[in-house]
């Protein structure tokens, strides 16, 4: 569950963006982000100790880039609207698997580090994966009443959220916060 909080804060967002989605929607954004979040520890673990040290210098870089830039871009689009401005019906899939990633590039520095250990990478993953959906879920369904109680207030803490997060990887990546 702990791999997973930073896409539960991002999941937040999303659902108050999204204002009331579709429970449709909110089990693609859990799968989503399950099945990413799933996939990059066995990433990390393929690409081993031959690869250890260049990952670990550039995943908390890539992470604080897309995560700001989609957090300021999510913090203009709520000061920019109107109060009455609709939500959104649906993410695109794109900004979907993007966030997912950028959330996600944590879980392929401990897929390394599980490459080292006596542990089945198999039943890590699926374990990350599930926590990882199952929060995301819980988080869009948590935003989806965020956004209308709180409006445009509700996304731009959602993108403060993204870009925070950001920082916290940068931070304990470079300063061993």
């Amino acid at each position: 569950f702990s791999m997973s909080m930073d896409a539960f804060a991002a999941s937040l967002g999303k659902g108050a963006a999204l204002g009331r989605p579709r429970a449709s929607e909110v089990i693609r954004t859990g799968v989503i982000f399950g099945l990413i979040e799933a996939a990059t520890p066995v990433i990390g673990w393929a690409i081993g100790a031959a690869a250890a040290t260049w990952v670990g210098m550039v995943d908390h870089w890539l992470a604080f880039a897309i995560l700001g830039v989609l957090g300021v871009h999510m913090c203009h689009a709520a000061w920019r609207g109107g109060e009455h401005r609709p939500t959104q019906p649906r993410q695109s899939i794109g900004i979907l698997i993007t966030t997912a990633i950028a959330t996600s590039l944590d879980a392929m520095a401990v897929g390394v580090t599980l490459a080292f250990v006596n542990v089945s990478i198999i039943a890590a993953a699926a374990a990350i994966g599930l926590a990882t959906g199952l929060m995301t879920t819980i988080g869009t369904y948590a935003g989806r009443w965020l956004g209308p109680a709180f409006g445009r207030g509700a996304e731009f803490i959602g993108g403060l959220c993204l870009i925070g997060i950001g920082v916290k990887i940068l931070i304990e990546h470079t300063l061993g916060g």
